[in-house]
């Protein structure tokens, strides 16, 4: 029977560069999360897919993820399908992420979404952390309740926090904090809400520059289908999306990476095989 308190779960994955591959040189894992075998559609990246068996998270359960890339290294990490935060009785889930890229490592940080059940209670944090020419593609996309069923994330709490420095200098940090129970202002709804929309999802590209940024909103339609936006902080492409639907969202996000990749990191976008099942 699965203890009161929750699961408590960690993996930490190290990637180095050996020969012309890239490789999973280290792995350490308690509890329910691991990861399928390398992939290498392309020749050099490693491609991999973290896998949760539980299939959801409840109230108490504690997930870590740590991934660091060496020197020369390029990782690129998937999930299979959703991440799932079921409601909880009381007590609060935790994710956390940490990414570590070594100078001249590549990181592609490229999940399914997360959806959040009516009732879940999670802080979810993610904290990438670069090193001098280190670079990173990767995306958030969290789906506030099931809105292809209607359903709506109207009770629960969530706190969503991401930082992302390099050489220890803040590049991004921000939270955004849903509390239903204690403020229905926060809310979807809200005066300080998200107009509605269930689907809120952030896409990151480090290394741009305004050619880039242009590149990139030219591979967005001039009606998307919704609230799409795209910025540069400094070498930091930002494409924020608010929407009804998830898929769209996605669909969008993976064209935007087609886009920058060649552009970035120097190859053509290698889509993973399990995105086509």
């Amino acid at each position: 029977m699965k203890p009161a308190r929750g699961w408590g779960a960690r993996i930490a994955l190290q990637f180095e560069s050996r020969g012309e591959r890239t490789v999973l040189a280290q792995k350490q894992q308690q509890g329910p999360l691991t990861v399928q075998r390398a992939f290498y559609p392309e020749g050099a990246a490693c491609h991999l897919y973290l896998l949760h068996p539980p299939g959801g998270v409840v109230g108490g359960d504690r997930l870590e993820i740590e991934a660091r890339v060496a020197t020369g290294a390029h990782a690129l990490l998937t999930t299979p399908g959703a991440a799932k935060f079921y409601r909880s009785a009381g007590a609060m889930a935790q994710q956390r992420q940490h990414f570590e890229v070594a100078d001249g490592g590549v990181l592609e940080w490229l999940p399914q979404e997360s959806i959040l059940f009516p009732g879940a209670r999670l802080q979810l944090q993610t904290q990438v952390t670069l090193r001098g020419s280190a670079r990173l593609i990767g995306w958030e996309i969290l789906s506030l309740g099931r809105p292809v069923i209607d359903e709506r994330f109207d009770r629960g709490c969530a706190t969503i926090g991401l930082r992302i420095e390099r050489d220890d200098k803040p590049m991004l940090s921000e939270r955004l904090r849903l509390d239903v129970e204690q403020s229905p202002r926060t809310g979807l709804d809200g005066a300080s809400g998200l107009r509605g929309l269930p689907i809120t999802a952030t896409l990151i590209a480090t290394g741009a520059v305004a050619a880039d940024l242009e590149a990139a909103r030219a591979a967005v339609p001039a009606e998307p289908g919704f609230a799409l936006g795209l910025t540069l902080l400094d070498d930091l492409l930002v494409a924020r999306a608010l929407a009804s639907k998830v898929e769209p969202v996605m669909h969008q996000f993976r064209a935007i990476w087609r886009c920058l990749r060649p552009r970035l990191l120097g190859q053509e976008a290698s889509s993973p095989r399990i995105w086509a099942t």
